[in-house]
């Protein structure tokens, strides 16, 4: 088996999240709002130092090659990463609001449905192509998302919400190609910035006073935030919507097995089939790249 650079960006992205809890549990008395606020914040004054400062030179490069365009392609270029801040913010507010005010199930539901809807939308949106095996594979993840959805059928709805988000983000980044990819994020990390700087003053608590706090988030910032969203944009030029998207059910499973090993929390027999199934899934939809096979795709 031979796994290319993007496909390692992808894994290594997915992988990542997969350990935020470990960042996250230590913080978790803190407002779940003002963790947002201030890991965005925090990741726009970083990345921003970082191309003013260590990558000026690409930055420089990338204003020239805007301002030489045609009008119609600038607008191309701030759209899609305007509107992968817009989305990228919307996915994180709604899936606080529901955290906090649905539940915690139907929060996590969200990123197990999340890789169907990006794949689904991929194949009617962008015309990517799917082998059967891969259709086969988006069917054993449904089934596995359906076992989980019984006991909270109710709050699928609001799953749908935050899944659709973040979907349709991977989607639309897939033509984000014009500009360097550490840029890009800078700019959609930034309109994220602005758009939460009013709710701040209003939503916000006290400042954090210990150390303990930015310490953790400045691993959120660093190795959940900046790191594995610059591989996911990197992984989405030599890889499509739908492979990175059910390269997400690796993220659900990480948390579940931490779950289970790590904090000692109780798993039910549905629980355990259902990731086994979605565990499955990610295996058969990438067979052409584990048992080297050639990609045929179907209509």
């Amino acid at each position: 088996m031979q796994i290319n650079k993007y496909y390692l960006a992808a894994l290594t992205a997915f992988v990542m999240w997969g350990f935020f809890s470990l960042a996250l549990k230590p913080i978790h008395d803190y407002p779940s709002l003002d963790i947002l606020f201030y890991r965005v914040f925090l990741s726009v004054i970083l990345i921003s130092a970082i191309n003013l400062l260590v990558r000026r030179d690409v930055l420089l490069k990338d204003i020239r090659l805007v301002k030489q365009l045609p009008k119609k392609e600038q607008y191309k270029v701030l759209k899609v990463n305007i509107g992968g801040g817009i989305l990228l913010t919307a996915n994180w507010f709604i899936f606080i609001y529901v955290m906090n005010h649905i539940s915690v199930k139907a929060a996590s539901f969200a990123y197990l449905v999340c890789p169907i809807l990006t794949t689904v939308l991929a194949f009617f949106i962008l015309r990517e192509q799917l082998s059967k095996w891969q259709w086969t594979a988006v069917g054993i993840s449904a089934l596995g998302c359906v076992l989980l959805s019984f006991n909270s059928f109710s709050s699928l709805f609001y799953s749908l919400i935050v899944a659709f988000t973040y979907a349709l983000y991977l989607i639309t980044q897939r033509s984000n190609t014009m500009l360097d990819k550490f840029v890009g994020l800078n700019i959609q990390l930034l309109t994220s910035g602005i758009l939460l700087l009013p709710f701040y003053p209003k939503f916000s608590g006290p400042v954090p006073m210990e150390s303990r706090f930015y310490i953790c988030l400045l691993f959120i910032v660093v190795m959940f935030t900046i790191i594995p969203l610059f591989l996911n944009l990197f992984a989405l030029k030599g890889v499509n919507s739908s492979t990175v998207g059910i390269m997400l059910y690796i993220n659900p499973i990480i948390n579940f097995l931490l779950a289970v090993f790590y904090y000692n929390e109780a798993v039910t027999e549905v629980q355990l089939i259902s990731y086994s199934l979605i565990l499955i899934s990610i295996i058969v939809f990438n067979e052409k790249l584990i048992f080297n096979r050639k990609l045929k795709t179907v209509s």
